[in-house]
């Protein structure tokens, strides 16, 4: 019964998105990452509603979990995903492929640091695109002990920003420092404005923990003009959409279990719309992304009934003849 009525539910909400040939996509996870892969979706980008069931179970990295999935889809279509595969030990991060977020090539775990023996961490694998060199930027947080000054941080947890670049996901560049604000750096989430790059990210260090951005001319810096911050204590994880003109930030304000967003033009002034947006409970720290809509309404047909290839597709078909028929009469 509990299948038959959200497939009721699906069906309904298929053919009552005929205005609309894209929507928002936020990736998501659980407790500490065990389960895997979830989403969430919006069609105006501040009211989030799960997709249920989840997506892809980690298999890949010495602790087999999947925190921080950021996902992006390259200009050919298709849809790149890392995360972080564990607190401590883990010195690289998964990486997996699709077409249709539903069906995904063999997970990999991508040893990035590796050179560096003494790396503690990586945490928050973060995708780019850079149109202009074809190349995908892959930034994350990692701490190697002794090599920036600690101040009030332990020494197991003071990060800087390293990235690797990546043509084919097949062959990775050396790992090279990314961003050295002078402070401890996680959470790094990179957005083109115009004609420079923005990077947001949180300033980890004690007793600070909120976020921040910096600009650069070019997807790898150098980065300057730090800005205060523009959120409260103990927030982290942002995500960035660019919608009607403004850009909303969306942020985990993890000790108060919330999570909230703001909006700007500019990157310098900006606006607490948290009473704005609404998200399940329980989601935590991902990448919002547009995408066509189409690929959502799989999405939804995979978990309405069954996961059988023949069934999503009955599934679909349904609500696409569903949508056709309301286009006709409008």
């Amino acid at each position: 019964m509990k299948y038959n009525a959200f497939l009721v539910w699906f069906l309904f909400y298929a053919a009552h998105t005929s205005g609309t040939n894209s929507v928002y996509l936020f990736t998501s996870f659980r407790g500490n990452g065990e389960d895997g892969l979830r989403f969430l979706y919006s069609q105006d980008a501040y009211h989030w509603s799960n997709a249920p069931g989840t997506f892809l179970k980690p298999t890949v990295g010495p602790s087999k979990l999947m925190r921080d999935p950021s996902l992006l889809r390259a200009p050919d279509g298709n849809f790149h995903l890392v995360w972080t595969t564990g607190w401590h030990t883990d010195q690289g991060f998964g990486y997996a492929s699709s077409k249709d977020l539903i069906h995904w090539s063999k997970q990999r775990f991508i040893p990035a640091m590796d050179h560096e023996p003494a790396t503690v961490n990586v945490w928050a694998p973060e995708l780019f695109y850079e149109r202009s060199a074809s190349q995908f930027v892959i930034c994350w947080a990692s701490t190697v002990p002794g090599r920036f000054p600690d101040f009030e941080e332990s020494p197991t947890n003071n990060h800087r920003m390293y990235y690797t670049v990546t043509r084919d996901f097949k062959q990775f560049t050396t790992a090279k420092l990314f961003f050295d604000p002078g402070y401890s750096v996680i959470d790094g989430f990179l957005v083109r404005d115009e004609n420079r790059y923005v990077l947001i990210h949180k300033d980890n260090s004690r007793p600070k923990r909120n976020l921040r951005v910096a600009f650069g001319e070019t997807p790898l810096g150098p980065w300057r003009d730090v800005s205060v911050p523009f959120t409260e204590q103990f927030t982290e994880g942002p995500s960035a959409l660019k919608v009607d003109g403004n850009w909303i930030i969306y942020y985990d304000a993890y000790r108060a279990k919330q999570y909230r967003a703001a909006k700007t033009k500019d990157f310098k002034t900006f606006t607490d719309i948290s009473r704005e947006v609404s998200f399940p409970e329980g989601h935590k720290h991902g990448t919002a992304l547009e995408v066509p809509q189409a690929v959502l309404d799989r999405l939804l047909a995979t978990n309405a009934v069954s996961k059988s290839p023949e069934e999503v597709e009955a599934n679909y078909s349904r609500a696409i003849e569903g949508r056709t028929a309301e286009e006709s009469n409008p």
